[in-house]
């Protein structure tokens, strides 16, 4: 008997663009992304991932701002440059940059967003996001759902 794969998730990825700037993944267009550090609430949310999970791009400081989408093209996995192998990372695929940047004191005033883990300490790397709180997010940056035409 087969296992029906897992509906796939939403995730809010956060990095600091003077270490990685989201705009290499899309010059790239796919990479392993090595980014979720060693925390281990970083390492429990990235056990969660899979592959077709879809992620909101966060450029913490100077910006303070959700960038761009991109798609998980692969379930986490041990570092290949971590001699411990202590560290996931996983692999990521540029889908869009979104229409506007939505900063982070947007995401604080909107009732709907107030239990984003992320939204009470920004220093995570990697946040579950609802189904409801991804649709939020997306049409605060200006990508609004049509009839029979899915949220990316």
């Amino acid at each position: 008997m087969t296992q029906a794969p897992p509906k796939p998730r939403r995730w809010l990825l956060a990095v600091d663009p003077r270490v990685y700037h989201w705009d290499t993944l899309f010059v790239k267009g796919k990479e392993m992304w090595r980014h979720a550090g060693s925390r281990p609430d970083a390492a429990r949310q990235l056990k969660q991932v899979h592959k077709g999970d879809r992620t909101l791009c966060y450029h913490g400081k100077p910006e303070h701002s959700l960038y761009a989408l991109a798609e998980v093209t692969r379930d986490p996995y041990p570092d290949p440059e971590d001699s411990e192998s202590k560290k996931m990372v996983m692999d990521l695929r540029a889908i869009e940059r979104l229409p506007r940047v939505v900063k982070l004191a947007e995401l604080r005033d909107d009732r709907l967003l107030r239990k984003i883990k992320f939204l009470k300490n920004t220093r995570l790397t990697i946040c579950p996001l609802t189904d409801e709180e991804y649709a939020e997010i997306l049409r605060m940056a200006g990508i609004v759902a049509s009839p029979g035409i899915p949220l990316p």
